[in-house]
């Protein structure tokens, strides 16, 4: 069965149609969808396989998930750090240090902080995004992030900043599905929990914004400009419902919840029939 939220490409697929057949003065009848079926089933197709294709998991800058380690030998961890530390935007080197170990003649052996950079691609209320993280020790700096382009980045950022006292020394990359194999249960259980939190606090509970976002990306239109038309009013009931199945399915606890009638109110939709 074909989910409300791929209603959209059906409903596209019509405009299409009467579009070809508007200078003959007329309707879509049953012929044609013969005469179109060629169209009509790489349509159905095309819903079909995005059913079933694999979620493709993307960091917030685009960037499909590949979780990489990279591996630096070096010659000073105070060296390392006071090159490095800048990249923890908003945070001053005394804050990066309040949890740092040294030795008892009070040099620095080891530390760790986050990269971070100011902004969000695809969150605008967000102030910073969390790029990576570095830990530095003796000897040693390891560099962990999600995405190949920010493996690249922030490797082409520490050899600028350190020179030769960073020598590279290996890159692993690996896929969630691996990263889930390799830590023990309970640590995964928690991982999947942590994430589940991340994903819900992402849920934008201010859900005029959420809406206007999602349908302007889906139907080109802000929510108030679509429903003037018959088309672009099916293709925002599609989504209202696709949301609706949704929040039926998931019951996990403290979940931020669109008030789905509240939108159909504010844009002067019925209910859908039970």
């Amino acid at each position: 069965m074909i989910p409300p939220d791929r209603k959209l490409q059906v409903i596209e697929l019509r405009k299409q149609l009467k579009k070809r057949i508007a200078k003959q003065h007329r309707y879509l009848t049953p012929h044609d969808l013969l005469r179109y079926q060629d169209l009509i089933r790489a349509t159905y197709l095309g819903i079909r396989d995005a059913l079933h294709a694999p979620p493709r998991l993307c960091n917030t800058d685009g960037d499909p998930l590949l979780f990489h380690t990279l591996t630096f030998r070096i010659e000073s961890v105070e060296t390392a750090f006071d090159a490095l530390a800048p990249l923890a935007l908003g945070h001053s080197r005394e804050e990066l240090l309040d949890d740092a170990e040294r030795g008892e003649d009070g040099r620095l052996r080891s530390v760790d902080f986050d990269w971070i950079r100011e902004g969000n691609r695809k969150i605008k209320s967000w102030d910073n995004t969390i790029v990576g993280h570095i830990k530095i020790s003796e000897g040693r700096l390891i560099a962990e992030l999600n995405s190949e382009n920010r493996a690249k980045r922030l490797r082409k950022e520490i050899e600028k900043r350190l020179g030769s006292q960073a020598v590279h020394e290996s890159t692993l990359a690996r896929t969630l599905e691996e990263m889930q194999r390799s830590l023990p249960h309970q640590e995964a259980a928690d991982t999947e929990a942590r994430d589940a939190e991340f994903e819900a606090m992402l849920r934008d509970p201010e859900v005029r914004e959420q809406l206007q976002a999602t349908v302007q990306k889906q139907v080109g239109r802000t929510p108030i400009e679509a429903v003037r038309d018959p088309d672009g009013r099916e293709m925002v009931e599609a989504l209202l419902l696709q949301w609706e199945r949704h929040d039926e399915r998931d019951i996990s606890a403290n979940q931020i919840r669109p008030d789905i009638g509240a939108i159909r109110r504010l844009l002067n939709l019925a209910s859908p029939v039970s």
